[in-house]
């Protein structure tokens, strides 16, 4: 393993922008990045501060696919995981390997779906050790970026099942593999920019066409579809449908009750004259992930958590000054903080706006 200097976990360090092969899409990642007129290229995630791979990693013949790059204060390039694993204390911090081990405990992706994706769940942390023999299981979190101007409606999610359904009105769709029928046990939401929500384990869901989202979730890849597994030997039919219907939570609720549960109001943290800074999401949804949504025109300290921290420029840019080292930010840019970084005070040049993303442990002095 290549020596990494004590003093570099003591600055934030740029990531290496990737995109993800997965289905239709990856046109608003290019035009967020400054690439016009950008390309649906069947690369419509972006896994930031990765170390998490994806689940076909091996079949694909890269076993780090979905991992992140990161570039170091000397411009050498490297894996994240290489940089973490060569000094975990200074990356993360003792709380957090105690919490977590050697991983950095929360995946952050860029996501863009041209067209809508198929309806999905995702296990508890229980279910996926019990089914997938996986330590994570899958909460997750969107925050819309933008939407797509040309989509061939309003884009919208599918998010959370309607009152009254049962697991059997459910089981009897999927028997029939009327994917239909099974989106209409689900309400479907109309999405403005700017929304967050909160995908609890076990909530079926599904990304519509034209949304461009920020997710933040726990680090894992599995997924549970809707769809009915098309061979394989009656055990396999069988273990595969208990699997699926087993996954999904049925606790309905009508249209403006489920929005309650799922649909999040940002908590405001700080404000000042510099701007201010909301909870996106929080230890009021799950004790697995937080992020924060820092807006500033004038200079401001980031909030330190006491765990390691990804960020995402949203908008505008700046310099971000730690120490001795100035560091030029500007949008799409993505960024890792190791715990043992200093203060750090972003000095925008504009109107500028970072996500700040944590794994568990989060402390946000409230």
């Amino acid at each position: 393993m290549a020596l990494f200097e004590k003093n570099w976990y003591t600055v934030p360090w740029k990531l290496v922008q990737n995109k993800i092969v997965r289905y239709p899409g990856g046109r608003e990642i290019d035009r967020f990045r400054g690439i016009y007129p950008g390309a649906d290229d069947g690369r419509p995630e972006a896994w930031v501060g990765s170390d998490t791979r994806t689940v076909n990693a091996v079949e694909k013949g890269d076993p780090n696919d979905g991992c992140a790059e990161v570039i170091l204060p000397d411009g050498s390039k490297h894996y994240l995981f290489e940089a973490v694993e060569a000094d975990p204390q200074a990356a993360l911090g003792e709380a957090h390997i105690a919490r977590n081990g050697t991983h950095i405990g929360v995946l952050v992706k860029l996501l863009d779906a041209e067209k809508q994706l198929g309806l999905q769940t995702h296990p508890t942390r229980a279910y996926a050790k019990e089914w997938f023999g996986s330590d994570y299981g899958k909460e997750e979190s969107w925050y819309v970026i933008s939407k797509r101007d040309d989509s061939p409606e309003t884009p919208y999610v599918y998010m959370g099942f309607k009152e009254g359904v049962t697991r059997e009105m459910f089981e009897a769709a999927f028997d029939r593999g009327d994917i239909r029928a099974m989106e209409d046990c689900c309400h479907k939401i109309p999405v403005e920019v700017g929304d967050a929500f909160f995908i609890q384990a076990g909530l079926p869901h599904a990304i519509g066409c034209g949304c461009f989202v920020a997710e933040v979730q726990e680090p894992s890849d599995i997924t549970v579809g809707a769809h009915k597994l098309q061979s394989g030997t009656p055990e396999e039919q069988a273990f595969h449908k208990e699997r699926l219907l087993g996954c999904y939570i049925y606790n309905g609720a009508d249209y403006e009750e489920n929005l309650r549960r799922y649909r999040i109001e940002p908590k405001l943290l700080r404000s000042g004259e510099w701007g201010e800074e909301r909870v996106v999401i929080g230890a009021d949804q799950t004790q697995y992930f937080s992020f924060t949504r820092l807006a500033a025109e004038k200079p401001v300290a980031l909030k330190r958590t006491g765990t390691p921290q990804i960020a995402i420029v949203l908008e505008g840019g700046g310099t971000l000054r730690c120490g001795e080292t100035a560091m030029p930010i500007r949008k799409a840019d993505e960024l890792f903080i190791p715990y043992s970084a200093g203060e750090i005070t972003l000095e925008p040049q504009e109107k500028t706006v970072l996500l700040l993303c944590n794994p568990a442990g989060a402390d946000y002095g409230e």
